[in-house]
């Protein structure tokens, strides 16, 4: 069957078919290291997760090479670590490493390279003489800037008119801008800031922008052109933009990779997620603690993939509770059951449709009604599931935060009373028969501090300690 991808680009649903059939290339933007992911950097790592997994099995785990940077060069860097008195290097090791367990957590592989930023200067610098050799770029009071003027199609991906572009690039006035629309490609560095010895003949050190740094890290690891570049939609204009612009004239190719692809925007209960409004969500806060329980990281998984990639999401806690019912189920059938069969062909057509993964969990559905639980087993995996239930905790508290439901747990399974249990359960049924969803709600979270996961059907509820 076909493999067919939507191309932000060329804004058409394409046949993939890759540069190198041995060697898949794909390339996409990965967590500045500064604080905790929230949970709408996860969207990416999971629907970029999932297609990894197609293309590993549709041409072999040896003949795909999936990078994702780490940037750990920014302005946001630098101020954290300044507030929080440690060294630089000390906060992005942190902040990667907690990185690394939470996107683990929502059973994500990892890529086959994670390139530094930091690791990767000299390509940075060797792009930034090419663009000034080409006259793409130029050098004004110790900084170099790309010339936009100077690439005649600048804008394709976006397709913005040019007062648009100038608003959503939030352009600096400076005085050594030749046009409002030139962007940074190195500036120097303040007191106290990273900084390396600059290239095209200015003295003092400096750091890179941040647009170039994925044209070199990408270019060093998969070439000059390679198959496919994804991140947020956010990510479309500046960044993506840019490094079309910086790669294309560096290079002189017609495109810098031969698929775009975009993952749309994430809400929380209906609005948008700011810390203002106190809707503010990280994964680790749902791995541990959020609305009064430690959510599985593959509930999580599968709640961001009832939604296609390309759409708004609305995370809320009704659906992440549908999510984990659902899997749960799913997972108390498939306790026995031998993971030695390949994933149906209506689930694998359903990903290769563009990563239709609503049409895909419809599939899981009617494999689970038809109780073909060993073709369900293996069509979760290809998604990335286990089909086991998860043990919790699966991770060290933050430090320095409240460690939650991962303590609340192990007191609870030591010290649980059945009869009270029962009690709660009950209080939670009359408040369910009353309407009172707001009491039903404040008993499940209470049940779950003790570690008690509740299953109700239609004969009624049960429950078990969770494992």
């Amino acid at each position: 069957m076909e493999l067919k991808l939507y191309d932000t680009l060329t804004r058409e649903k394409r046949v993939f078919n890759p540069l190198d059939q041995d060697c898949v290339r794909m390339y996409v933007c990965g967590p500045t290291v500064y604080d905790f992911a929230h949970i709408g950097n996860a969207r990416p790592v999971i629907v970029f997760d999932v297609l990894y997994r197609l293309l590993r099995h549709r041409y072999g785990k040896d003949h795909v090479k999936y990078v994702r940077n780490i940037t750990d060069v920014d302005d946001k860097i630098n101020a954290r670590a300044a507030e929080r008195g440690i060294a630089i290097r000390q906060l992005t090791e942190e902040t990667y490493k907690n990185f690394k367990e939470d996107v683990a957590a929502l059973g994500c592989l990892p890529p086959d390279v994670e390139p530094r930023a930091t690791e990767h200067i000299d390509e940075m610098k060797t792009l930034i003489a090419r663009l000034v050799a080409s006259g793409n770029a130029y050098v004004e009071q110790e900084h170099v800037l790309f010339s936009v003027p100077s690439m005649t199609d600048y804008g394709r991906l976006s397709k913005r008119p040019l007062d648009e572009m100038i608003a959503g690039a939030r352009v600096d006035v400076a005085p050594y801008k030749r046009d409002p629309m030139d962007f940074v490609l190195w500036k120097p560095s303040k007191e106290n800031e990273p900084g390396w010895p600059s290239p095209c003949g200015i003295a003092t050190p400096g750091r890179p922008g941040w647009h170039i740094e994925c044209s070199a890290m990408s270019w060093k690891h998969l070439g000059e052109t390679f198959d496919i570049h994804g991140g947020g939609i956010d990510l479309v204009f500046p960044h993506h933009e840019n490094e079309i612009a910086q790669s294309r004239c560096a290079f002189h190719t017609g495109v810098m990779a031969n698929f775009w692809m975009h993952n749309g925007f994430l809400q929380v209960e209906g609005e948008k997620m700011a810390k203002s409004l106190g809707n503010f969500i990280t994964i680790r806060e749902l791995l541990e603690n959020w609305q009064g329980y430690a959510w599985p990281g593959e509930a999580l998984r599968f709640n961001m993939l009832r939604t296609h990639y390309r759409q708004p999401l609305d995370w809320t806690y009704n659906s992440l509770d549908e999510s984990h019912k659902i899997l749960w189920d799913w997972y108390e059938k498939l306790q026995n059951v031998a993971s030695d069969t390949q994933a149906p062909d209506s689930v694998v057509r359903a990903l290769c449709d563009d990563l239709n993964t609503p049409q895909a969990i419809a599939e899981l559905h009617k494999l689970h009604r038809e109780r073909n639980y060993s073709g369900l087993l293996a069509a979760l995996s290809v998604m990335g599931f286990s089909g086991r239930r998860q043990k919790i905790p699966r991770i060290a508290p933050a430090a320095g935060a409240a460690s939650g439901i991962s303590s609340a747990v192990g007191a609870g399974q030591a010290g649980v009373v059945p009869e009270m249990i029962e009690k709660l359960i009950n209080a939670r049924a009359v408040a369910r028969a009353a309407k009172n969803f707001a009491e039903s709600d404040r008993i499940r979270g209470e049940l779950a501090k003790m570690g008690v996961v509740l299953k109700d059907t239609k004969d009624g509820t049960t429950w078990e300690i969770a494992r």
